[in-house]
């Protein structure tokens, strides 16, 4: 049977790094990384969350069309609304699929200091527009309501599975990951 697998998680956790190496293990498994899509969106810079609002049902047909033929996704996605987690994991069921929550996990501290690094090892102009996008709307502000919002919905999720993740520690991080997937909900 077919997975979604939602990667869940604060900004800058790791999340795309840990569903490229996923899918780099995993042939036929679609890496539906929605910021991804949401940079083919013109305005997307100065339309953070209208471009998120344009490519979610972008992203449920594309998930929807690769689960029915029978292959699996990985999303690695910040949702912290109910109602957005559960549009996705309805897309995962009525494609015969099976739905996996993963969320990765840091201290609010930590997690709010890996984002303010994120970038400062690599040359991925992605990095530095989504450090302005977030300065504008409230900066380490905003992103300590993300994660006590991310914190909340988890609380609602019985089924998500929560990964530690700790900066620098990837390989171990992954392969936790992968030990959480083998684990039948």
């Amino acid at each position: 049977m077919p997975r979604l697998i939602h990667l869940n998680g604060p900004p800058g956790i790791g999340k795309s790094t840990l569903a490229q190496r996923y899918v780099d293990d995993h042939a036929g498994v679609l890496n539906l990384d929605i910021d991804q899509l949401r940079r083919l969106i013109g305005g997307w810079r100065d339309r953070f969350a209208e471009t998120g609002a344009i490519v979610r049902p972008i992203a449920l047909s594309m998930a929807g069309t690769h689960l029915r033929a029978g292959h699996d996704v990985v999303m690695p996605q910040l949702l912290y609304r109910l109602s957005e987690i559960e549009r996705f994991e309805a897309v995962a069921y009525d494609n015969g699929a099976e739905f996996r929550e993963i969320v990765l996990m840091d201290t609010k501290e930590r997690s709010v200091e890996r984002f303010m690094r994120r970038g400062e090892d690599d040359d991925l102009p992605w990095h530095q527009q989504v450090k302005e996008i977030v300065a504008r709307e409230g900066g380490f502000s905003r992103l300590s309501e993300m994660h006590d919002q991310l914190i909340e919905v988890v609380q609602l999720r019985p089924a998500a599975t929560v990964v530690a993740s700790e900066a620098g520690a990837v390989q171990r991080t992954y392969e936790d990951l992968i030990k959480a997937l083998e684990v039948k909900p």
